[in-house]
């Protein structure tokens, strides 16, 4: 069974920069897509941003359109958010997750594996 685990959460001022962490591990984690999601408070999970298993496709929500990069080292067992131009309403518990497939899906009940979440607040 894969497992992840996030990290590289915080608080950080408006348009400041974050960079989180996914490390996996797991036989197969190489062989899945992974997401990003986010859960602000009172809210449902919400698709940030996906990797295909090759690492060529990438895609994001548009709330973060060329702001947020997703990238993966496979050696590495590690997938990567790298957070620019934060704003107040990226405040939230970011997720990241995995699925037994090559192809990215935008909807969190077709992820099979989680990590535990990182809370990233933005506030001045």
């Amino acid at each position: 069974q894969v497992q992840l685990a996030e990290s590289g959460g915080g608080l950080v001022q408006p348009g400041g920069s974050l960079r989180l962490s996914c490390a996996a591990s797991g036989p197969t984690v190489n062989s899945g897509a992974v997401g990003w999601f986010l859960r602000a408070p009172g809210k449902e999970l919400e698709f940030v941003a996906g990797i295909t298993r090759s690492g060529l496709q990438k895609y994001y929500a548009d709330t973060v359109k060329g702001r947020f990069t997703v990238s993966r080292d496979a050696a590495e067992n590690m997938v990567y958010l790298q957070m620019d131009s934060l704003k107040p309403e990226d405040t939230a518990v970011y997720y990241c997750a995995w699925r037994p497939y090559g192809l990215v899906s935008r909807t969190s009940a077709e992820y099979d594996s989680w990590g535990q979440g990182t809370q990233v607040t933005v506030s001045s």
